[in-house]
Parts: C-alpha cells; structure tokens; sequence
C-alpha cells in the first residue's frame, strides 16, 4: 500500500495564525512510574508520547498481556479489513467495561451473533428513512433553540448536557418512534455518565493478562456502574413496552425490526423476533451510540466556534446565504458544505470514541512484527487523526481541508466511525443530525464560553469536556433579506 496519505491543506490556509484549540500535551517519554496509572483512569490519551504521532506501529508487554499499536493506514486496513475475521473480538477490557449496560449487544459481540444483531439492526439506518428523519431532527433542535429563547438574556447552560438532551429525544423520535420524555431522556443522559465515571477502565485482570484475578476492583464503583445500568435498562424497557400501542405500519423503526414487524427494503427479509433481553441490548446500544457520540461531537463544536471566530462568521455567512430565515431541511444537507466541513474537522479534532479495541484470534504478523494469538489490538483514531506524516497542521482547527475539491483523507487515517465491515451503522444518520442540529441552533444563537471555565479533556469510554461545558447564549442579529 502506498504511504502517500499525507493530506494537505489548501494553499490560502497554509499560514493561518490561528491558535490551536484544546489538546492533551504528549510527554517526552511513555509514561515512566506507576502513579500515571491514576491518571489514565480518567484520561487514557495522557499515555501517548511526542513520537506515538508520528510512530507507525508499537508493540508492549505488560505481565501476561501483549499489546499491539497500529498507527499507520497499511496498519489499519490488516485488522479492519484484511484480516477482519482474526481480529473481530473487541478487547476483554471493552468487553467487561460494557457488558453490564449492553450485554451481548452489536458494539461488544462478534462471530455469528454480531452478523445476526448487524442484520437485525441495519434495515433502520437505511437512507431512504433519512428526509422523515431530518424533519424530526430540526424539529427537535427548534424545539430547544425556542427554550432557549425563554431564557433570561446572558444566560448560562451546560453545552455539553443540552446536547446530550437534544440527541437522546431525536433518537427516542427517529430510531424508536417514542416520544421520549424529557425526564426519561434526562434519566438516560444522568446515568451514562454516572456509568463512564464508574466503570472501571483500567483493572488488573484485563490490562495485566490475569483472567483469574477478575474479581479484583472497587466494590463501590462496581455497584455504581449497575445502578447506571439498571436505571437506563428501565427506560428502555419502558419505550419497548409502549411500542406495541405507537407503531405505525408505515413507519418502521428499529424495534419494529427487532421486533420482526417489518421487513428490510434491501433484502426483503422479514426476521423472527428477537427475545425481550436481546432487542433490549441491541436498543440500548442504538441509543447510547446515537445519543453520546453526536452530543459530544456538538458540545465541541461550539467549544471551537467559539474558539475560532473566523470560523464561526463563515458558519454564519453559508446559513444566511442556503438558509435565509427558514428552518433547513433534509434538501438543503447537500448545500451546506462548510456546516459539514466543521462537523468533520470536529471529529478529527475530537473523535467521539478515541481508542478502538480488538483482539486477535490466532498469530499474525503486522509490518513485519509478530502479533501473538491474543494480543490486543489497539487503533486509536486520536493519534491518527493529529499524525504528523498524515496531516498538516494537524493540531489546528481549519475546516477548510474538508471541503468540496480537497481531496479526502485517506479512509484508514481518518476513521472517527470506524471502518472496515463494523463500521457505524448510524454514519449517515449521525453526520445529517449533526449538521441539520447545528444549522437550526447556529441560525439563532452564538454560544461563549463561560468566564473562568477552563476546559479540559477527559477521556473514558467517550472523548467529552471534562465537567462539562458552561457557555453563556446570545442571540443571533435576525437574517434580513437585502432587496434586489
């Protein structure tokens, strides 16, 4: 495979001053004592070094457990893709971390039952459900841009929170067909952080290769974390029971197909109803992957406009020209081109899910390294999204190098859904919601960040701001039509 993937940035943006946004500063040296175990507890990105963004692959030992870094696109495409079959178990550590929320659901299982769970769940994500989607979506986003209208001038919320709010309802609306309360949506946004904070990311058994020491770890946090679990559970379960009396035959949703009340478009196929646990699990994964990945993408986006004025007035500019002053729609997603470049340059900067995980089956060799029968696999779109000899400027915030007539990323550099046979299902869904909520948001409000706040990244199972993101809200001067 070639190694010319170094992407570019047009030639007018090459000597920009901007300053670069947020970042974790890498240490000289892999971390040197065990007291940095603390710190990764709560951030994992603090382990890279300078040289991880450049390096192509690494290998450690850690006890019993050998670890695999690939860190370059060749790299990449052999676990992905190539050899996917070798390398499709997500780690012990994912798998325990997520087991209590999603049980045996699409994001932790493999073999069989992960292509049995894909095909039950895929039919919901198919393009032709996206234009009754996006009107949803940007009624959704009205709705919470008019309670911001009710609030008091200068006021303060928590960015990263409304977002999680806004995204929990769309996918209550869209995926599921409920109307998902705002107290259940609150419950579901309260509890997954409660379980991210809880759940142990690091423990002796699965880092260390010590399987029969699981029993190891804080009983207190463990508790917390089923706690989480449970109180998301009874939310689920409650819009499960209410979707007999919802469902529409002519709006399939995803538990009608889990449900085996509809058919596939594509295929034509109409399944057997998975059990009550399973579609559970599988509803669960659908609103958690929906919910938080998209919330978080958002709550940094208007981290960065703020950060970068020059961005946001361009932001402003495509919205009065394609929009004026109506609400967008699914028609005019195409034609907001820079809208979507900084939703794509946001998930570079801060890809929702920065450390992916697999473990492989039996040896393989990777750039002519051995990779021993359960090693574990690491490809951490952090590092490859701010890669040295992929990217220029690649700690900056420019947009710009996403927009129609730059040539794109190469698509194993640049994988904040994944990629290769597991990725996202919800990619379309998830990056028409993002620029759809941000247009109808953006149109009628400007957001800073609050005085004082310093933000911080944190890092658990998903990339957020850490204590999340108070910025004061100031309406937008209203769009008025210049005669012709």
């Amino acid at each position: 495979m070639s190694e010319s993937t170094f992407h570019r940035l047009p030639e007018e943006y090459r000597d920009l001053n901007d300053s670069p946004p947020i970042t974790v500063e890498p240490p000289e040296t892999w971390l040197k004592d065990w007291s940095a175990i603390f710190q990764l507890r709560k951030n994992l990105l603090v382990l890279w070094p300078k040289r991880a963004y450049e390096g192509k692959t690494f290998a450690a030992q850690l006890f019993n457990q050998h670890y695999f870094i690939c860190n370059s696109p060749d790299s990449v495409r052999r676990v992905f893709l190539d050899e996917h079959d070798n390398y499709d178990r997500k780690s012990p550590q994912m798998r325990h971390s997520l087991e209590p929320l999603l049980g045996d659901g699409l994001f932790v299982s493999d073999g069989e039952v992960w292509k049995e769970r894909r095909a039950y769940c895929a039919p919901a994500f198919e393009a032709e459900l996206l234009p009754d989607f996006a009107t949803v979506m940007v009624q959704s986003a009205r709705e919470l841009a008019d309670q911001w209208a009710n609030l008091p001038t200068g006021s303060t919320v928590d960015m990263l929170n409304e977002m999680a709010r806004l995204t929990s309802r769309i996918i209550g609306r869209t995926i599921f067909g409920d109307d998902t309360s705002e107290k259940e949506a609150a419950i579901v946004v309260d509890n997954f952080s409660q379980y991210q904070k809880a759940i142990e990311q690091l423990n002796f058994s699965d880092s260390f290769g010590f399987p029969q020491l699981k029993w190891l770890g804080n009983p207190l946090s463990k508790w917390q974390s089923l706690r989480a679990a449970q109180k998301i559970h009874e939310v689920i379960d409650r819009i499960i029971e209410r979707h007999p009396e919802r469902a529409k035959p002519e709006s399939p949703t995803l538990l009608s197909y889990l449900l085996g009340e509809h058919t596939s478009k594509k295929t034509g196929a109409k399944r057997c109803p998975l059990s009550s646990i399973n579609a559970r699990n599988e509803a669960i994964v659908m609103f958690m992957a929906g919910h938080e990945t998209t919330a978080n993408t958002l709550a940094w986006v208007w981290y960065l406009l703020d950060h970068n004025p020059r961005v946001s007035a361009k932001l402003r500019e495509e919205l009065d020209r394609v929009l004026g002053d109506r609400p967008p729609s699914f028609e005019d997603v195409q034609h907001l081109h820079y809208t979507r470049a900084i939703l794509e340059e946001t998930l570079r900067l801060y890809p929702p899910v920065p450390v992916l995980s697999r473990q492989a089956r039996t040896v393989d060799e990777i750039r002519g390294k051995e990779v021993p029968a359960d090693s574990i696999i690491l490809v951490i779109p952090w590092l490859l999204h701010r890669h040295r000899l992929y990217w220029e400027k690649p700690n900056h915030f420019i947009p710009e190098r996403f927009m129609p007539g730059q040539p794109r990323p190469d698509k194993f550099v640049y994988i904040p859904f994944s990629v290769g046979p597991r990725v996202c299902l919800g990619l379309r869904f998830g990056l028409t919601e993002g620029i759809l909520c941000l247009a109808t948001l953006a149109q009628r409000f400007r957001a800073t960040l609050a005085p004082g706040h310093q933000v911080e990244i944190e890092c658990r199972l998903t990339l957020r701001p850490q204590d999340g993101l108070p910025m004061q809200l100031e309406p937008t001067t209203p769009y008025v039509k210049v005669p012709q």
